[in-house]
């Protein structure tokens, strides 16, 4: 099983890639293989065919696992995201277990991660099994409310 962190925060070392990270090793009990700071390749994201951009999602599409996280912004997921998603293809992501991670300041935008990223994860052919996570910015490496989601999450996995 590869496994795939992906974060759209346009801040680099993101609290949102900590939380991914973090997300990602509790739920597979291991690091990820492909760890994606989207910020790094953020404007070879802006044209189609740039051959970074076209390397990030070829690895991104051949893990078996995906951790999609993105701070909130006005209610939703990042532009930066939303750039790299536009470049995966159709089915891209088939058969692949997608999980939507998503920061926030306040539990308003608590749905966020299940009503506008996990429809596109789905859209590209991903499937998303769980809920999506959740965590307000000063809870984001909370291990109680972590552990919680993994423990409704890991059943899903392959054994």
């Amino acid at each position: 099983m590869r496994v795939a962190v992906v974060c759209g925060n346009p801040k680099p070392k993101s609290r949102t890639l900590e939380a991914a990270l973090f997300v990602a090793k509790r739920l597979c009990d291991r690091p990820p293989e492909v760890v994606l700071d989207l910020v790094d390749i953020g404007s070879h994201l802006l044209g189609w065919g740039d051959p970074v951009a076209t390397d990030a999602v070829q690895q991104v599409c051949a893990c078996d696992i995906g951790i999609f996280a993105s701070p909130t912004y006005k209610g939703s997921y990042t532009g930066l995201l939303k750039l790299f998603l536009d470049q995966v293809p159709t089915d891209g992501l088939n058969g692949m277990l997608a999980f939507p991670v998503m920061l926030g300041a306040a539990m308003g935008h608590a749905l966020a991660p299940e009503v506008f990223l996990k429809p596109v994860l789905v859209e590209l052919g991903a499937s998303c099994p769980a809920r999506g996570l959740y965590l307000l910015e000063t809870d984001y490496a909370s291990e109680e409310l972590i552990d919680a989601w993994v423990a409704r999450a890991k059943p899903f996995l392959p054994r």
